[in-house]
């Protein structure tokens, strides 16, 4: 087989395990064997439409599987995969398509309205859904495809995927990731977990984000176990998938395992099938693992970013307990420091940035030399822009991005160090800190909590509760007690919405 990429994979999968399970979507169920014939299908009609190695097909919806078969329907050509947002507005996925210059979108129902809104759409539209006048309706579109198998050359070092950052900043910019990027990313992963073949991985968070895909479901089919596929986060639906088909493995961000242990089935619900929980995306707080821990749940937490295909360190499950609120380890085949602004390494406990440096990193980002030479720091580590610090035991301790980090009075301030306490207050559910413009000060924090349900809580009385736990500069000066906090597709809140609110009293 002269592919060596991920579109050679449906074909090993099926070559070694054809019946089993690989993806179930509610009441359906798809063998190694019918992705790899559906796969090819899809692939020899993407090459009818033009599309060859180096091409790009983006796929535009909530989870499903057609985002797999697209996926590796574009590697079976040596196409670029591009996964978009669906939760974004037509004028950003119409930058996004523009910019990558893909030629196919692929989209599902939920988001027709947007692809009719799209300035320039891309030459071939494929509906999942009801196709418009002059589309192709997936599934007749793909049942119409030669199953004869393709053999297209692909290298390892070939591109294969391109992801596009939240764009917090200005345009977004596309990461690239290669074949070799995820293979050793799934290598990785790997090493730190014991993933069988008889794997039952939910897949709770969105596809398009990195960890979704590159930490669940890409290691289960490579184990050929069963992913069971979430089309979109949903509490009761997550305890009743765990239930009805005994999932042994899933990952979440913060936000989505604490609204997991804020659910009435909390305390009842049989969650004995779960071996193994894993975090990532954004910092934990303490209080929330040791809510799963003392549940006799493991949970581990891992630390990376996109560009790093996502996985750079990775808490192993039996130091959970002693090394809570820890993002671990390197990974197997991969190199991380924490150095100082001069470029110096930080001492142990000493905040630092961090770097990264093996096969799973990025080669830059699509059509941006100048992103791309500015991502890496000398020796050809990769600059994550967060800030942390390495422990004794050589466990990395994520403490915030460099970018959210204020100073007031002097002194620095990492608002996710404040979150984490303010989330030990047992009436809080959810918590943002970040600093804002102070006239006495320079900055100060300014912190967003919403309450648990049927709680009451007053800005004054969560300063109360910091006062004996946190420095005075590091108590918010103002507090907002709301409903609700804007997050982004893939469960992370957006603080620069928040910033653009005007400020409260500070009473």
């Amino acid at each position: 087989m002269r592919n060596a990429g991920l579109g050679g994979w449906p074909a090993r999968r099926a070559r070694m395990t054809p019946d089993r399970t690989a993806f179930v979507l509610a009441d359906r169920s798809v063998t190694y064997a019918e992705v790899h014939e559906r796969t090819t299908r899809l692939a020899s009609r993407l090459r009818a439409s033009g599309v060859r190695a180096g091409d790009r097909v983006a796929y535009l919806g909530r989870n499903h599987v057609a985002f797999v078969e697209t996926m590796f329907a574009a590697h079976l050509l040596g196409a670029i995969f591009v996964p978009l947002n669906f939760r974004l507005a037509a004028p950003e996925i119409g930058y996004m398509l523009d910019h990558s210059g893909a030629t196919v979108l692929i989209y599902a129902p939920e988001c027709a309205e947007t692809v009719r809104a799209l300035p320039v759409p891309p030459p071939h539209l494929v509906a999942v859904g009801a196709p418009a006048p002059g589309e192709s309706h997936y599934e007749t579109w793909l049942a119409a495809g030669d199953p004869t198998p393709i053999d297209t050359p692909v290298r390892p070092d070939d591109p294969a995927l391109i992801l596009y950052t939240s764009g917090t900043t200005g345009r977004p910019k596309g990461a690239l990731l290669t074949h070799a990027n995820l293979v050793w990313n799934c290598f990785n992963l790997l090493l730190g977990v014991d993933v069988t073949s008889e794997e039952v991985t939910l897949i709770s968070a969105p596809l398009f984000h990195v960890a979704a895909l590159n930490q669940t479901l890409l290691p289960t089919f490579l184990k050929g176990g069963r992913s069971v596929i979430m089309p979109s986060w949903d509490v009761d639906e997550c305890y009743d998938l765990i239930g009805e088909h005994r999932v042994t493995w899933m990952f979440g961000v913060t936000t989505m395992f604490a609204a997991f242990a804020r659910s009435p089935r909390w305390a009842e619900a049989d969650l004995s099938s779960l071996r193994h929980l894993m975090a990532g995306g954004a910092a934990v707080p303490v209080a929330l693992i040791r809510a799963y821990q003392e549940r006799g749940l493991v949970f581990c937490q891992g630390y990376g970013l996109t560009e790093t295909a996502p996985g750079a360190t990775f808490l192993d499950a039996g130091q959970s307990a002693r090394k809570a609120g820890s993002a671990g380890v390197p990974v197997f085949f991969a190199d991380v420091r924490v150095v100082r602004p001069d470029g110096t390494e930080a001492a142990a406990g000493q905040p630092g940035e961090v770097l990264i440096q093996g096969p799973n990193v990025t080669p830059g980002y699509w059509r941006d030399p100048e992103a791309s030479a500015a991502a890496f720091a000398e020796g050809g580590w990769f600059r994550s822009g967060d800030v942390a610090a390495l422990d004794e035991d050589g466990h990395l301790h994520v403490i915030d991005r460099l970018k959210d980090m204020y100073i007031s009075g002097g002194e620095n301030v990492y608002p996710a160090e404040v979150e984490a306490v303010i989330f030990e207050h047992p009436a809080v559910a959810e918590a943002a800190v970040l600093g804002v413009p102070d006239a006495t000060w320079g900055e100060a924090g300014r912190a967003f909590v919403v309450a648990r349900p049927g709680a009451s809580l007053t800005a004054e009385e969560l300063r109360a509760f910091l006062r004996p736990r946190l420095a005075t500069y590091k108590i918010p000066r103002y507090v907002d007690i709301t409903d609700d906090l804007p997050k982004t597709g893939s469960g992370k809140i957006q603080k620069p919405r928040l910033r653009r609110l005007p400020l409260p009293d500070a009473g």
